[in-house]
C-alpha cells in the first residue's frame, strides 16, 4: 500500500509512518518542519518538504508517486495558543486543508483518513459518542469541525474515515520517533519537564466537577492510535465509507491520578501548586470507541496508566540525553 502522510515529521504523524513501514508499506511524507522535527521522520519513505496549501508542488508530488491513500496529520494543535492566534489556526487547520482535500479529489485521490480531535465535542457529562451534538470552544477545535463538515459535504466524491483523538501519549516502543519536547504544553510534557528540571508543576484550577477537582481526560498511547489507522488503511482500500470515530479507551484519568503516577513511576518528588483554570479547558472528556473496536475488532495493548508515564518518560529521557 502507498500511503502519502501530511504532517509525517510532526508527533502522531510520525509514529503512525513508522508503524506502517513497519508492515510493508511504501511512505510519501510532506512537512514543512514549521512544528515538526525532520529526524522524526521515518529513513525509509519519501520525503518531501512542502506545504500542504502549494499546489503546484503537490500535483508534482502526485505525478511522481503512485498513492492509494492520504492520511492527513499536518495541523496546529494546542488549544490554548488558539486562543491567542485564532486566525492562525483557522488559516492553517481549515482553509490550507481544504485547498488541500480538494486538490487530492481533483486528482482523483480519494481514499482519505483525516486527523481530527475529541476537543470538538466540548464537555459532556458522560462517556462522549459520535452522534453527540459538536459543541467546540476554542479555534483549534472549531477549525477541526470547519474540514470535517467540509469532507461531509464532499463525501459522494470520498472514501472518508475521520478520526477524533482523545489524548495521545507515549511514544515508539523503540523510542525511533515521539512528541517535540521543546514546544507545546500539555499534561504528558509538562509533568516530564517537571520530573526532569525539577520545576514546579502548575494544575489549572481544583474546583472542577469531578471525583478530586481536577480535570479528567480518556488517554491513548500513539502505538495503539497507529495500529487504528493501519486497520482502517486496509479497510478503506477495500471499499467505500464515510465514518467518524472516536480514539479512546473508554476510561479517563484526573490530573491528580496521573500526577502521582508520575511520582510512582520516576521515583521522584513533584513539587505542585493549583492554580487558576484555563479558559477553553474541558472537565471531563471520556470516550465512547465501541464503535471503532466493533469495526476493526481493535483490542489497545498499552492502556495502563503505568505503561503510558513510563513511555513518555523513556522519550523525554532519551531526547535530552542526545
Amino acid at each position: 500500500m502507498n500511503v502519502l502522510v501530511t504532517g509525517g515529521a510532526g508527533y502522531i504523524g510520525s509514529c503512525v509512518s513508522q508503524y506502517l513501514i513497519d508492515k510493508g508499506n511504501n511512505l510519501i511524507v510532506i512537512d514543512n518542519l514549521s512544528t515538526g522535527l525532520k529526524k522524526n521522520i521515518p529513513k525509509k519513505c519519501k520525503f518531501y518538504k512542502c506545504n500542504i496549501q502549494d499546489t503546484k508542488k503537490i500535483n508534482r508530488i502526485f505525478e511522481k508517486n503512485k498513492i492509494d491513500i492520504v492520511m492527513h496529520f499536518a495541523a496546529y494543535v494546542d488549544n490554548a495558543e488558539s486562543i491567542l492566534k485564532s486566525k492562525k489556526y483557522f488559516k492553517n487547520n481549515y482553509y490550507n486543508g481544504r485547498i488541500f482535500f480538494s486538490n487530492c479529489i481533483n486528482n482523483g485521490i480519494n481514499k482519505i483518513i483525516y486527523s481530527s480531535t475529541a476537543a470538538v465535542y466540548g464537555n459532556k457529562k458522560k462517556k462522549i459518542n459520535e452522534k453527540d451534538i459538536l459543541k467546540p470552544l476554542t479555534p483549534y477545535s472549531s477549525s477541526k469541525v470547519l474540514l470535517e463538515e467540509y469532507l461531509e459535504k464532499n463525501k459522494k466524491n470520498l472514501s472518508c474515515i475521520v478520526l477524533r483523538y482523545f489524548n495521545v501519549v507515549g511514544a515508539d516502543s523503540r523510542l525511533r520517533c515521539g512528541f517535540n519536547i521543546n514546544k507545546g504544553s500539555n499534561l504528558f510534557l509538562n509533568l516530564c519537564r517537571s520530573v526532569s528540571k525539577n520545576k514546579r508543576f502548575n494544575i489549572n484550577g481544583k474546583t472542577y466537577d469531578s471525583k478530586d477537582g481536577t480535570t479528567i481526560r480518556d488517554f491513548i498511547h500513539v502505538s495503539d492510535l497507529s495500529e487504528v489507522h493501519y486497520k482502517l488503511s486496509k479497510l478503506i482500500i477495500k471499499k467505500k465509507v464515510f465514518l467518524k470515530l472516536n480514539c479512546g479507551y473508554g476510561f479517563g484519568y484526573s490530573v491528580l491520578e496521573v500526577l502521582q503516577e508520575f511520582i510512582r513511576v520516576s521515583k521522584k518528588k513533584i513539587n505542585y501548586q493549583f492554580v487558576k483554570k484555563r479558559k477553553g479547558d474541558i472537565v471531563v472528556s471520556i470516550s465512547n470507541s465501541s464503535k471503532l473496536k466493533k469495526i476493526i475488532k481493535w483490542q489497545p495493548k498499552y492502556h495502563s496508566l503505568g505503561y503510558l508515564v513510563k513511555s513518555s518518560l523513556n522519550w523525554y529521557k532519551k531526547v535530552t540525553n542526545q
